[in-house]
């Protein structure tokens, strides 16, 4: 059995990352560390899990475990491995935002692999650390992969993506409180959402070049080249985007080139219909529908942000870590009604 201790196990990502491992025939779950709740029942915070389990949440760490789960806010996990030293033994995979980048990969003398399995799946088999993506990054870059695989980026992307509630954090805020959300649609962040600096080194990853050499930070950079405008929805999971490029591909050759990236691929999948959010709620999947308008093609994808975009990949990235199939514990149904 895989020893798993999760540190921040009270919030969104912590939760499901309890949901999907309380049933993974793999797992151990040594603890799951909340310090404000230390001494309850999991399922006293995540009522869901009643009649699941009588394990409780922990204040404490311990070290003795294969695999551990950093479940915390953006720049909390650096702070966390800076005051806690990890035996080199341990695996590690960070939910947060803290190692994603290139120029932040470095940690005890090795570096975190980014954690997209379309993208670096035979890197993850033999990582010791891990960078799990952000959630519109996820999505976003699942939509664009084949296409900078083949050099087809154009240099104008064009993003239009629509996030649940979920994905702002358990923490109550004004934009999350459902009297304002309810019933209600709003952008924020335009062009200078943060996930443009990891989707933009992913694609660059592929497309070599595609990152402009001009002057100026990475942000600025990615944003020169995506025109990203991310949007609340007034629904609490799932994260819908509508992409367009311009390119020379038919309809039919674009749905071949991806098809084929993602034919070994068993959680992304490329629908000839239309497609919808409630496809995808509850899954790791994520779904996308192509359709050619004149020279511009436009890609839909549909993702949950709470588990492709965050802990459902994650114990994916445990899974091809340990040698495991990646499907292993996420074979999830969707909510049809």
């Amino acid at each position: 059995m895989i020893r798993v201790g999760i540190i921040g196990s009270a919030g969104y990502t912590g939760g499901e990352l309890l949901r999907v491992l309380i049933y993974h025939p793999e797992v151990e779950i040594v603890f799951a560390n909340s310090a404000s709740n230390a001494g309850n029942k999991l399922y006293e915070v995540h009522n869901d899990l009643f009649g699941d389990t009588e394990l409780t949440f922990s204040s404490d760490f311990y070290s003795a475990v294969d695999v551990l789960f950093l479940c915390v806010g953006h720049g909390d996990a650096r702070k966390f491995l800076d005051a806690n030293p990890i035996d080199a033994s341990v695996k590690i995979i960070d939910l947060s935002q803290d190692y994603r980048l290139r120029a932040n990969t470095a940690y005890q003398g090795q570096q975190f692999v980014y954690g997209l399995p379309e993208l670096n799946r035979e890197a993850i088999k033999t990582a010791q650390y891990i960078a799990n993506p952000g959630c519109f990054a996820t999505n976003i870059q699942l939509a664009l992969l084949p296409l900078a695989s083949k050099g087809l980026l154009p240099d104008q992307i064009h993003v239009n993506a629509t996030t649940g509630s979920t994905g702002a954090g358990q923490k109550p805020g004004a934009t999350t409180h459902f009297s304002w959300r309810n019933n209600n649609l709003s952008a924020y962040k335009s062009f200078e959402h943060q996930h443009l600096q990891e989707i933009s080194e992913s694609l660059d990853q592929l497309q070599v070049g595609f990152l402009p050499v001009s002057e100026g930070s990475l942000l600025e950079r990615a944003a020169a080249k995506i025109n990203f405008v991310p949007q609340r929805g007034d629904f609490a999971r799932g994260i819908f985007s509508a992409i367009y490029v311009d390119t020379d591909l038919s309809e039919e050759q674009a749905y071949t080139l991806y098809e084929s990236y993602y034919a070994a691929h068993p959680f992304t999948h490329v629908s000839l219909k239309n497609i919808d959010l409630k496809q995808v709620v509850n899954t790791n999947k994520s779904i996308i529908h192509l359709e050619k308008h004149g020279n511009k093609l436009l890609i839909l994808n549909a993702t949950d942000n709470l588990l492709k975009g965050a802990s459902g990949q994650a114990v994916q990235n445990m899974n091809l870590m340990f040698g495991l199939d990646e499907r292993t514990g996420l074979n999830l149904k969707s909510v049809g009604f």
